[in-house]
């Protein structure tokens, strides 16, 4: 599984970047926002969902861990597929669709092409339970004392930035050190 993605631009396409690790060039989507800041040499590193099908294997990068999440917790939604959810994350930042979610505005939801009243209300309805356990921070962790570098750990180790978000609320706040917090999440894991 990719995660993320260190290189330089070597092209743009619509709505995609070809990053040049070194050895391999990476197509990856990008949201509009991000893909008007990119030019063609510049030096970037993204954080990259990982989309299999049935019949393609798409990478869609993001600038920040939050926007990661919100796409990630877009996908979750009956109906939204990745390019309606990176769509949405075109259309305003993570932190502005957490707080239309949460107030229940559609409107923001609805100005994305393939995204009508219907999915908006869809969106609203499963999310705004799961919306208040993403803090602001990026992480969506720090009430609960876990580092980022924890929950990446566990994303290299194959699981979900959701499933290890969730193992790590989970350990106990007094287990101070990242590796021991890593193994009570695995554990909690595997249950």
């Amino acid at each position: 599984m990719i995660s993320f993605l260190r290189g330089k631009i070597k092209n743009k396409g619509r709505g995609y970047v070809i990053v040049d690790t070194g050895q391999v060039g990476y197509g990856v989507f990008v949201n509009a926002v991000f893909y008007a800041d990119l030019a063609i040499g510049q030096e970037l590193e993204m954080y990259i969902h990982e989309h299999v099908r049935e019949d393609a294997i798409n990478l869609f990068g993001f600038e920040t861990l939050s926007d990661l999440e919100m796409f990630e917790l877009l996908l979750t939604v009956t109906g939204v597929g990745p390019k309606s959810a990176l769509g949405i994350t075109s259309t305003a930042g993570s932190e502005e669709i957490r707080s239309a979610i949460a107030a229940g505005d559609y409107s923001l939801l609805t100005k994305v092409s393939g995204v009508g009243k219907k999915t908006a209300e869809r969106i609203v309805l499963e999310l705004r339970s799961k919306i208040g356990s993403l803090s602001s921070s990026g992480t969506g962790t720090a009430a609960y004392g876990i580092a980022g570098e924890e929950i990446d750990a566990l994303m290299a180790l194959g699981y979900s930035t959701t499933q290890a978000r969730e193992a790590l609320k989970g350990v106990d706040q007094k287990i101070k050190s990242s590796g021991e917090r890593i193994r009570e999440a695995l554990k909690k894991i595997g249950k």
